[in-house]
């Protein structure tokens, strides 16, 4: 059940909010639930599933492709006081993306249920709501596959860095190579090779499962 706090962030996170009538918002309020994942589950998995909306209220949850061999490349992450629509795929007319969702770090989510968001997608402000942010998102997706196409891999490696020291405030990223394989959607080998060499330039410097970004200016100058 959801407290006020849950029901401000549903107001918050959903722009058409104000738009429902009474019998619509307490449908949402009532058939939302708090999901919470420890880091590295599963949140969706698969084309059959349709998990519905996802607004994250603490945490970080990872949005990524899976290849049958089990090759995976990080397409976004969305963070706390974020949406993901792309759970709910099934709701949106001609959209038909199979993504996989996990939770990057130990996450509390509220899951509004995917046959609310149908009944309630007829709504214009609604189908709005939802287009709108699968736009957005796939605005994500195309620059995710615009450097796997057209970047070689020493400026991805070092675009991912850069993106990670900014995203959390500092030069420390607590990271292994296979991590950062996964996002990249590449051979952990790969990653250790090209870390070496940054290692021997003076880029960054290794160590069990930390890098330390010593020259950022050096790394910008890659990409």
């Amino acid at each position: 059940m959801l407290n006020r706090n849950d029901i401000d962030i549903l107001k918050n996170n959903l722009n058409f909010w104000s738009n429902l009538d009474e019998k619509d918002k307490n449908l949402i309020i009532n058939n939302s639930i708090i999901r919470k994942f420890e880091k590295n589950e599963t949140i969706h998995s698969n084309l059959n599933s349709c998990s519905g909306v996802l607004i994250v209220k603490s945490g970080i949850i990872r949005t990524y492709l899976l290849s049958e061999e089990g090759k995976e490349v990080t397409l976004y992450r969305v963070n706390k006081g974020e949406t993901c629509v792309l759970s709910a795929s099934c709701a949106i007319k001609n959209i038909n993306f199979d993504v996989h969702i996990d939770s990057e770090t130990i996450s509390e989510i509220i899951s509004i249920d995917i046959n609310v968001i149908n009944k309630l997608s007829k709504n214009l402000y609604v189908e709005n709501f939802l287009l709108k942010q699968t736009v957005n998102r796939f605005s994500d997706v195309m620059f995710a596959i615009e450097q796997i196409l057209f970047l070689k891999f020493d400026q991805r490696l070092a675009s991912f860095l850069l993106d990670e020291s900014y995203r959390n405030e500092k030069n420390v990223l607590t990271l292994t190579h296979e991590q950062i394989a996964k996002h990249l959607g590449t051979a952990r080998e790969v990653v250790s090779r090209m870390l070496k060499h940054f290692s021997k330039e003076g880029y960054v410097m290794l160590s069990r499962g930390k890098i330390t970004i010593l020259n950022n200016s050096a790394l910008e100058k890659l990409i």
